[in-house]
């Protein structure tokens, strides 16, 4: 009998999609410690706060519109910083897909001498911490006249080595016997890449945005440096402005912010399948 029970196997109980009970209980844990500071500012916004903030968390708003009200009456540009960063995100966003993609496309499926070390070139420039590349930035745009103009932040950021690996990996997963059907049907090269390989890249596309998108709106450092007048700030650098020198008005600040998430949060959960596809496919080996 002892035998017969030692014998007799562990039965360990799951739950939904066959993950462990206790895995549901991890990711639950770990979903509330990640979300609860977007939570709290949004209950700080909508709580009324002039002075300092609660030391302890406020775990339920007074559901007061009072912050919102004094930030849109009190900042005059609050609006135009939300369209620069919705025109300096989208304007990234939408080169990064075309330069991005082209690129990908060229390292995936075109041969040329030395495309293997180019490429390994190009992705090594991921370990140079962007603090490194402020100033030789800095001297360039002020020569080319662009400093404190939306352009100084949206060129530099039109295309970088993370996006082009991203578009290479799902591009060299595409069988090569579409674009040979199509150069047999006398296609041109630019003709295979929009009509063939594009079309089947919107999976990888939409993950490109959604990264290039979210980074963009979340920037700081750079325009910081490239803005120097109020009206042409963007969110991030505009809110952080919101600190006054001697007294600082945090309810303000707390409704600037969530604000300034409102367009990240909804962008996120549109493509959030997407999303994930491209945190699936930055992991494809090449």
């Amino acid at each position: 009998m002892a035998a017969a029970r030692m014998a007799r196997p562990i039965v360990r109980r799951r739950g939904r999609g066959g993950l462990p009970l206790a895995g549901w209980a991890l990711l639950i844990v770990t979903s509330v410690i990640a979300l609860f500071p977007m939570y709290w500012l949004f209950v700080n916004a909508l709580t009324p706060i002039t002075s300092t903030p609660p030391l302890t968390p406020i775990l339920w708003p007074a559901w007061s519109l009072d912050n919102f009200r004094r930030l849109l009456s009190g900042n005059i540009y609050y609006l135009n910083w939300m369209i620069n960063s919705m025109i300096v995100a989208t304007a990234i966003t939408i080169w990064h897909m075309i330069f991005d993609s082209m690129a990908g496309y060229a390292f995936a499926k075109r041969r040329f001498p030395g495309r293997n070390l180019l490429f390994w070139l190009m992705l090594s420039t991921l370990m140079i911490p962007i603090h490194v590349t402020i100033v030789p930035l800095f001297i360039v745009t002020n020569r080319l006249g662009l400093i404190d103009t939306l352009l100084a932040v949206i060129l530099p950021g039109t295309a970088n080595a993370f996006g082009i690996f991203l578009m290479r990996q799902f591009i060299q997963t595409l069988p090569t016997e579409l674009e040979e059907a199509a150069r047999m049907d006398g296609a041109g090269e630019f003709q295979v890449f929009w009509n063939v390989i594009l079309p089947l890249c919107r999976p990888a596309l939409a993950a490109l945005a959604i990264f290039t998108f979210v980074r963009h709106w979340n920037d700081f450092l750079w325009p910081l440096i490239a803005l120097t007048r109020p009206r042409n700030y963007t969110l991030t650098v505009g809110v952080a402005n919101l600190q006054g020198e001697f007294a600082t008005d945090y309810g303000v600040i707390f409704a600037g912010a969530a604000l300034a998430a409102l367009p990240m949060i909804a962008f996120f959960f549109a493509f959030q399948r997407q999303f994930l596809e491209g945190v699936r496919m930055g992991a494809v080996k090449g």
